[in-house]
């Protein structure tokens, strides 16, 4: 089967109406339709022939054939599977070759069992709709996997979570959890022209850098349920947020002072350096 025009909206909806197949608005399908947004993804991807990339939902596979042609080993998990039919179709070739790898189902679910299967890739490449990208992410920070660099599409709102910084009304523990792994950079806004079909809001492509000094902290897994904790109530200071999680004032307390902190101010007022020292003070007190 011959590959369509990726630039197409037109030629794209011809060939899912001639295989009897649509686009399922439930799992946030919308094509990157403008090539020169594509090439400057797989640009900042910065791909090495022989490279293991993981993709995130290739739907037609308009961003699976730049990675294959820079000589990438590409996993893509796809939920559609009239996708993943045509998918098979037109990269037959590497498929059997072995350069590409198909993973059914929602990525949400597969990622881990890929992990165990053939360990950490080095890139991890997605136009992640809204209903998932937090949670994957997330996900995968939290669990201990991190990629040297991603290169994630997102709805511009979850971008801006990604790289707020302290004090401002997107500041969350999504927001620190992505800012503890990562550099993460806005590589360029996308408008909804640039997709078909048309999403109603605007979208952001995203760099994300592993860090050197991860995890910084004494205990990863208390710093991950503290702060996420501490943005649980965001109209109680930390000292109640810290008191609840803790189950000890005392204990709060302590920590606080340990890690010379305002107890009145809130969440998203400290800076990640903040936090991480009072994830420090608070497992101290812990184990006096």
């Amino acid at each position: 089967m011959t590959i369509p025009d990726y630039n197409s909206p037109a030629a794209l909806k011809a060939l899912l109406d001639a295989n009897g197949f649509s686009m399922q608005k439930k799992f946030g399908q919308n094509f990157l339709v403008n090539a020169s947004a594509r090439e400057r993804i797989v640009r900042a991807l910065e791909i090495e022939r022989g490279m293991r990339v993981w993709e995130i939902g290739p739907g037609l596979g308009s961003m699976t054939k730049p990675l294959l042609d820079a000589g990438a080993h590409v996993r893509a998990f796809e939920i559609d599977k009239g996708f993943i039919k045509l998918l098979s179709d037109f990269f037959k070739a590497e498929i059997e070759e072995g350069t590409l790898r198909i993973v059914s189902g929602d990525a949400v679910k597969t990622w881990k069992s890929a992990y165990e299967d053939s360990g950490l890739p080095d890139r991890f490449f997605g136009n992640l709709p809204y209903s998932i990208a937090a949670s994957l992410i997330a996900d995968t920070i939290e669990r201990g996997v991190r990629f040297d660099k991603a290169v994630v599409t997102v709805q511009k709102e979850v971008a801006d979570r990604m790289t707020a910084k302290e004090g401002g009304d997107e500041r969350s523990s999504f927001s620190v959890l992505c800012q503890w792994a990562y550099d993460v950079k806005g590589l360029f806004d996308l408008a909804s022209g640039n997709f078909w079909p048309k999403p109603h809001v605007a979208s952001r492509a995203v760099v994300m850098t592993k860090k050197k000094d991860f995890p910084a902290c004494e205990n990863p897994s208390l710093f991950i349920k503290m702060q996420r904790a501490l943005f649980s109530s965001r109209r109680k200071n930390i000292r109640n947020n810290l008191t609840a999680f803790t189950g000890s004032a005392e204990r709060a307390e302590r920590a606080l002072t340990l890690a010379a902190l305002d107890p009145s101010l809130r969440a998203e007022t400290l800076s990640l350096a903040e936090l991480l020292r009072l994830s420090d003070a608070l497992n101290s007190a812990i184990l006096a």
